[in-house]
């Protein structure tokens, strides 16, 4: 008859338990004239908090990706950089970059996260992918937090213009998690001289007959600091009357502060200044250490737009005025006769 005899061991038994991956970030990093955007280094600050490895992915054409990479690689905060080159991607057409991105993030994936700046392109692009997959995409998110245990990523986002914020939280049944950065709400990475950083070259996806087709670019072109990432702002409203007056009153008070212009939508559309000054909700959102109203009520798709200034100076004739409810200092007076006098002070 057999028997069986217990063997004891004096080793220690441990018992192991399957962990989930930790977060692994793929950013978007656009670039225009061999220059990283500013919104992509607040996006890719973003992706830090997720607390997991952070990929870089260049796209452009064969002359403009290696001088972006080589930048990218110096950037704080990567782990590696991925890049792709065609003729096709010179323009960033979100119709033909699109299968390149649904091709990396197949069923096999290692990105937990894609992340982009909040701006017109990857609002086209991010949702395009995101939507392919069959996957919800989250935009314009001031705020993040990443819990590794249950694998579910938790975004605050503005809504109703700015006047209530949204918490959405992505769990962990979404396999890959889309959003995208509204780049004032967080600090640019910076560059890291010492950083070592992997790069990787990708195949392109080759789109033929692509349904859109990049016609022409038009740039509007100024010696002022860009209004998206400007320190200080001056922005005109309606009460500036026409598009003269509009430039004739304030580019002299921009010049004596370095500061860039922009404009409130009435502004905008009753032809005083460009569409790309126009500060708001449906225009570009600023965060800049001073930001001036001139001749602006404050409206509420106005203040969507500028609230989050660290200083807002407000002149306007109407003391019962909206913009006078956000503005830490207020002057209610006629503005044809303070900004020129505001403009000989500076000059002192």
């Amino acid at each position: 008859m057999l028997r069986l005899r217990p063997i004891l061991t004096s080793g220690t038994l441990h018992r192991r338990y399957a962990t989930a991956a930790g977060p692994h970030a793929l950013v978007l990093l656009e670039h225009r004239a061999g220059v990283i955007e500013a919104g992509s280094l607040s996006a890719l600050a973003a992706a830090q908090q997720l607390g997991g490895q952070v990929t870089g992915l260049v796209v452009g054409a064969p002359d403009q990706v290696k001088g972006v990479v080589e930048k990218a690689k110096r950037l704080k905060g990567l782990t590696s950089v991925l890049h792709s080159s065609s003729e096709q991607y010179a323009h960033s057409i979100p119709e033909v970059v699109s299968p390149l991105l649904e091709k990396l993030l197949s069923d096999n994936t290692p990105y937990t996260h894609v992340v982009s700046a909040h701006s017109s392109s990857a609002k086209s692009l991010l949702p395009r992918v995101a939507a392919r997959l069959d996957l919800p995409a989250v935009s314009d998110i001031t705020s993040l937090e990443h819990d590794s245990a249950s694998n579910a990523t938790t975004f605050t986002r503005p809504i109703y213009a700015g006047n209530a914020i949204a918490t959405v939280r992505a769990p962990q049944s979404v396999r890959v998690k889309f959003f995208t950065v509204r780049s004032t709400a967080f600090k640019a990475s910076a560059e890291d001289e010492g950083a070592q950083v992997d790069e990787k070259a990708i195949d392109p996806v080759e789109v033929s007959n692509p349904p859109t087709q990049h016609v022409r670019t038009d740039l509007t072109k100024s010696d002022r600091p860009d209004l998206g990432s400007a320190s200080r702002v001056v922005s005109g409203g309606r009460a500036l009357k026409n598009a003269e007056t509009f430039k004739a009153t304030l580019e002299p008070l921009a010049d004596a502060l370095g500061a860039a212009i922009g404009a409130s939508r009435a502004a905008v559309d009753a032809g005083y200044a460009d569409n790309s000054l126009q500060v708001g909700q449906t225009g570009k959102v600023v965060a800049p250490e001073l930001y001036m109203a001139i001749g602006i009520s404050g409206a509420i798709q106005h203040l969507a737009g500028m609230k989050d200034s660290k200083m807002i100076v407000a002149i306007n004739k109407d003391p019962e005025a909206p913009i006078f409810q956000v503005a830490d200092v207020g002057l209610v007076a006629d503005l044809y006769e303070a900004v020129p006098e505001l403009v000989e002070k500076l000059k002192q």
